[in-house]
C-alpha cells in the first residue's frame, strides 16, 4: 500500500492564495504556497526512494487555485531541495520543517492532445520544454584560481544549486557566504551564477531581475531547476 498524506500542517500564516507566487520555467512549475497547502501526496513507487506525486488537491488549502496545474504532477523540489530520489517520509519531513511559505517545484504535465498542439503551436513555442524532465544534460562549471572546469551530468528538473554542491562546485566562497547563506531560500543571492552558454533555458524571471540588477546574465541557482545544458561560473558581486 503506497504511503500518502495531506500536507496541511497547522500554521499561523494565511491559507488564502492572494500571496501565492508562481512562474513557468519551461516544463517546471514553481509555486510559493502558504501552509496549509491542502495537497495529498503519494509515493511514485511504493516503498522506494523515488519521490512523490500530487494525488489530490483539497478545496481548502492554498494550492486549490493551482489544482488543475499540479494534479498528477511529480514534486521536484521543496525549498530548493531535490526530493525526486527521496522517500515519502523524507519528503514529508522536509515540507513540515519548511517555513510558513513553502517554495515548491513540480514537473509540468505535457499536453498530449494533438489538435490542441497544432492549434497552439505558433503561440506557445516559448512555453514548450525543449528537454523532457529526467533528460541527462551536461553542466560545465568554470572554476576560479586556475582550476579546470568542473564537468558533470545532471537531469532536467534537478535543482541547479543542489547539483552544483553535490558535484563539488564551490557555490559559497568565503566565510560570509558559507555561514550567512539562506540555504536555498532565494534571499541571499550568494548562489548567483553567470550563464555563459545555455540551451533550452527560459529567460530569467522578474524576481531575479530585481535581486540581480547588476548581473543581467546571472541566475539564482537555488530557484532554478535544470532545463538543459549550460556553461556557467560564479557571478561577480
Amino acid at each position: 500500500m503506497p504511503k500518502r498524506a495531506l500536507t496541511s500542517s497547522p500554521s499561523s500564516a494565511s491559507s488564502t492564495t492572494d500571496q501565492d507566487q508562481d512562474r513557468d520555467a519551461g516544463g517546471v512549475l514553481l509555486l510559493s504556497l502558504t501552509k496549509p497547502l491542502g495537497v495529498i501526496l503519494e509515493e511514485n513507487v511504493p516503498g522506494a526512494d523515488a519521490g512523490v506525486f500530487v494525488l489530490e488537491v483539497s478545496d481548502t488549502g492554498s494550492a486549490a487555485s493551482h489544482a488543475d496545474e499540479i494534479l498528477g504532477c511529480q514534486l521536484l523540489t521543496v525549498m530548493g531541495k531535490d526530493v525526486t530520489k527521496t522517500s515519502f517520509d523524507s519528503v514529508m519531513e522536509t515540507i513540515i520543517e519548511a517555513p510558513d511559505t513553502v517554495d515548491l517545484s513540480f514537473a509540468r504535465k505535457q499536453n498530449n492532445n494533438d489538435d490542441d498542439d497544432k492549434n497552439s503551436n505558433n503561440n506557445n513555442n516559448n512555453n514548450k520544454l525543449e528537454f523532457d524532465v529526467g533528460t541527462v544534460v551536461t553542466i560545465i562549471a568554470q572554476q576560479e584560481n586556475g582550476k579546470d572546469d568542473l564537468v558533470f551530468e545532471a537531469k532536467v528538473g534537478d535543482n541547479l544549486r543542489q547539483a552544483l554542491l553535490e558535484n563539488g562546485f564551490e557555490v559559497y566562497q568565503g566565510m560570509k557566504q558559507k555561514l550567512g547563506n539562506c540555504n536555498g531560500g532565494g534571499q541571499c543571492t550568494f548562489c548567483a551564477m553567470d550563464f555563459i552558454e545555455a540551451e533550452g533555458w527560459e529567460e530569467r524571471v522578474e524576481y531575479e531581475d530585481k535581486k540581480l540588477p547588476k548581473n543581467p546574465n546571472a541566475r539564482l541557482a537555488c530557484l532554478n531547476p535544470i532545463q538543459g545544458p549550460v556553461t556557467l561560473r560564479k557571478a561577480k558581486r
